[in-house]
């Protein structure tokens, strides 16, 4: 069967919402949000994957991946962040644009140009923002991790991953000498969603909430 690149991009968007909600059925309303589509388009597509067997549609409750389906995604996952990798580290591109390159080339890789990636990078097991790259196997690493956000003043832990989806956030923290693999302590936490005041190395930073929650912490 002929996996089309918007088949592909659904499945990966619907795992991405399924991994945020500990595995709860994810809505075509969030569905629709993370892709930037409408409802009704998200409904539609959502009806033809579970047509052919790569989700499970319950009406007013939600939609899940199948293990087919999963497989799926998580193909599409390991080759957009092998990508990722291969350009931040092979051709130096800064890591806040080698997720809209990765985005198109994902759905264009070989199985073999995959491999070779792999064997030229040493078999890399995470993206340039921390996040874990899928196994040829098709298994996902259980990495748990926490957002910055959750954390209160006098935590400490170490900054593991960060979305890729906003550049303006990653050049934020690029141009503070922040990346994942740095230790930190959280000095103060203002209420009601305000900024973290977190302390990297010798430096205190002001993050704002949404950066905050984006940021995943290992204890």
């Amino acid at each position: 069967m002929h996996i089309s690149s918007a088949v592909e991009d659904y499945a990966k968007a619907i795992y991405a919402l399924q991994e945020r909600g500990d595995g709860c059925a994810v809505t075509t309303n969030a569905l629709a949000e993370r892709l930037h589509v409408t409802p009704a388009s998200a409904s539609a597509m959502v009806k033809k994957l579970d047509g052919i067997g790569l989700v499970t549609h319950t009406p007013y409750k939600g939609v899940q991946l199948t293990p087919k389906g999963e497989a799926i995604a998580l193909e599409v996952i390991r080759h957009h962040r092998l990508l990722e990798a291969y350009l931040s580290e092979s051709l130096g591109v800064p890591w806040d644009r080698v997720h809209d390159e990765a985005e198109v080339l994902e759905h264009v890789l070989s199985e073999e140009l995959e491999e070779l990636i792999a064997a030229k990078l040493g078999n890399p097991t995470h993206d340039p923002h921390g996040d874990p790259i899928p196994t040829r196997d098709g298994l996902m690493p259980d990495e748990p991790t926490v957002s910055l956000q959750a954390l209160g003043a006098g935590d400490c832990g170490r900054f593991v991953r960060i979305s890729d989806s906003d550049p303006e956030m990653l050049r934020y923290l690029a141009a503070r000498g922040i990346a994942p693999g740095d230790d930190l302590e959280v000095v103060e936490k203002q209420p009601f969603d305000d900024p973290v005041f977190a302390r990297f190395g010798g430096e205190v930073h002001v993050l704002g909430g949404s950066l905050a929650r984006a940021m995943r912490v290992e204890l």
